[in-house]
């Protein structure tokens, strides 16, 4: 991992590339010029105080926010935009879903449809976007439902379930779609301590499989146990960058010292 952007040329073996990337929501500048690169089969984790832009950077990654400045690459593709010489022209939305088609999400909510059950939800997305037939999407639901451990919940709807239970229901979806990235906002925020750990669990099982992760998390523990890179953001700017390890036992930047003074 490196926090200094190189030409889009440079990209052997990058998933993701941010390049200068600014965003603003009004006159409130959210992001002031992100450089980071994530590579392949990494598990990257962003870190931080609420309000310094990890989620933002995230949504980014996707066009769900469209940034102001800078470019973002995703296996080597710009997001959101076609360049033209010097000029970016942003793509349709059409394009832009089929963009998205190979970055999964996995959201602090679970965002379930409450009226399908476990299995359904799952098969969703690959039967109405990638037009899989039913069956064979079915099939594979059921393999990635036992997969996060729900072998025995496939036919429950969400209210019947758990918050683990609906957040690995909600990685399952997201695998559904075969991403070659997945984006992970918070997702274990929203749950009860003791579930927690069952989430985590099945990160760690995707990780060690060789998904490409971005993780934006408050888990130190996981970070610093599964965990290739870790960046500390504050304002909006990359504060610190690292091996998880050693950022976290022995950070060098006060304010990244006086953050996890507070939470480690």
């Amino acid at each position: 991992m490196t926090t200094e952007a190189s030409g889009p040329g440079d990209a052997a073996g990058l998933m993701v590339k941010a390049e200068q990337v600014h965003k603003s929501f009004g006159l409130v500048e959210v992001l002031k010029g992100i450089n980071l690169e994530v590579r392949q089969g990494e598990v990257f984790c962003l870190v931080g105080p609420s309000g310094s832009g990890k989620s933002t950077f995230l949504r980014c990654i996707n066009h769900l926010e469209k940034v102001n400045a800078g470019r973002l690459y995703v296996d080597g593709q710009l997001v959101g935009y076609r360049q033209k010489g010097d000029k970016l022209y942003e793509l349709k939305e059409r394009e832009v879903a089929h963009q998205r088609r190979d970055i999964g999400m996995v959201f602090q909510r679970f965002n379930l449809f409450p009226h399908m059950t476990a299995v359904q939800n799952v098969m969703e997305a690959p039967v109405q976007v990638k037009g899989v037939r039913p069956a064979d999407a079915r099939a594979r639901a059921e393999v990635l439902l036992d997969r996060v451990g729900l072998a025995d919940r496939m036919d429950n709807y969400p209210a019947q379930l758990s918050g683990g239970q609906q957040q690995r229901v909600a990685i399952a979806r997201a695998l559904a779609m075969d991403p070659k990235l997945m984006l992970f906002d918070e997702p274990t925020s929203a749950l009860d301590p003791e579930l927690v750990g069952e989430v985590l669990d099945v990160m760690r099982a995707l990780a060690a499989d060789g998904m490409t992760m971005i993780v934006v998390t408050h888990e130190m523990g996981f970070a610093r146990e599964v965990g290739d890179s870790l960046v500390f953001m504050d304002e909006g700017a990359v504060v610190e960058a690292g091996n998880p390890r050693d950022v976290l036992t022995n950070p060098q930047h006060r304010r990244t010292q006086a953050f996890l003074s507070k939470v480690l």
